[in-house]
């Protein structure tokens, strides 16, 4: 099977305690991220400071020798907090997300209302890494009953 992309970070910030608040005071939050076997999928929220905003991710597949940008699209209904917004992003990695020796690197922009806001996963970069799917297990099929006791009368 394909390498998968690893995250180096909790991949569903927005499940912790207090998610919204950090929203609240940063202005933009990673909400969770799931590597797809050519991209990497994930959410966004933001504080709602206009009706106008954009939210993009910046990432790397070398060390920001070279970049690339990914816009992220405006999901409705917006959460129930009634604060933040959702977007959501796809990340094309293509065949570099097939590699085992991947490492992403991602930042996200949210701008709004004349002002640029990142969450960089504070300072160090939301990072993943490629790692090599475990093969199942292959072999002759396990009967169901093998574990069982054998009766003899």
């Amino acid at each position: 099977p394909p390498p998968l992309l690893e995250p180096l970070f909790p991949p569903q910030p927005g499940a912790s305690p207090g998610f919204v608040e950090r929203v609240r005071q940063h202005k933009v939050r990673l909400e969770w991220v799931r590597a797809e076997p050519a991209a990497l999928r994930g959410a966004v929220r933001v504080l709602n400071l206009a009706y106008e905003k954009v939210v993009s991710v910046r990432y790397t597949l070398n060390g920001w020798a070279s970049c690339a940008e990914a816009a992220a699209t405006y999901q409705p209904p917006g959460p129930a907090d009634g604060i933040t917004d959702r977007f959501t992003f796809l990340l094309p990695l293509g065949a570099a997300a097939a590699a085992a020796e991947t490492a992403l690197e991602f930042a996200v922009r949210y701008r709004v209302a004349g002002a640029e806001y990142w969450d960089n996963n504070e300072g160090k970069n939301y990072r993943l890494r490629g790692r090599q799917r475990v093969p199942p297990a292959t072999g002759p099929p396990q009967d169901p009953d093998s574990s069982a006791w054998i009766h003899f009368i």
